[in-house]
């Protein structure tokens, strides 16, 4: 009976492929690693932007068997710290829309690269430099890259490992005072399970 099951569920992954008209939906677990520089008074204070763990979806539709379009969706919450002291917290809210290349769809091993562009909103933040309070842009337009694969464990479920790179910056005043520009260009590493519809 263990035998049958097992080539039951080999023989189904076999016959797995995506197809053009395809969804899938992928869920993850991501670490959001800020590659962060900055300018001004920004880099005089050590300003820097803290990792964070945090649940990703997204969904891709295909549009023939190798191109795929997909969204990304998610929000992250981040400590902004400085030479000084911690400055406060701020969220990001990345929707990031990538157009995809996805290698050998006939596969139960599917490798696929993407590029696009990425759209973040940042909000909720409480900065603060000691009593000063300190503005920030609240978006940011930038380019982002993607490196994943997709690995079939039944006709419709997949595991996936997904490596993303954004570009995300923005400006910071005090009292109407510039301070400089704050980027963040975070890796962004993920794995999680998918399901095609």
């Amino acid at each position: 009976m263990a035998g049958s099951l097992a080539i039951g569920l080999l023989a189904g992954s076999a016959v797995a492929h995506a197809d053009a008209g395809d969804i899938l939906v992928r869920a993850r677990a991501i670490s959001i690693q800020p590659d962060v520089s900055t300018s001004g008074v920004l880099s005089t204070l050590g300003v820097g932007v803290n990792n964070s763990i945090v649940p990703e979806l997204d969904f891709t539709y295909m549009a023939t068997r190798h191109i795929g379009v997909e969204l990304i969706l998610g929000t992250a919450r981040h400590t902004v710290t400085s030479g000084i002291g911690e400055l406060g917290r701020v969220s990001l809210l990345p929707p990031t829309l990538l157009a995809q290349y996805h290698f050998n769809p006939d596969g139960k091993i599917r490798p696929y690269v993407g590029a696009g562009i990425n759209y973040t909103l940042f909000y909720n933040d409480n900065l603060k430099a000691g009593a000063q309070p300190v503005s920030i842009d609240r978006s940011s337009v930038g380019p982002a890259l993607q490196i994943g694969m997709d690995v079939q464990l039944t006709k419709r479920v997949f595991l996936n490992a997904d490596i993303k790179k954004l570009w995300i910056q923005t400006d910071a005043s005090a009292g109407g005072v510039p301070l400089g520009t704050l980027k963040i260009n975070p890796l962004v590493v993920g794995v999680g399970v998918g399901m095609k519809f």
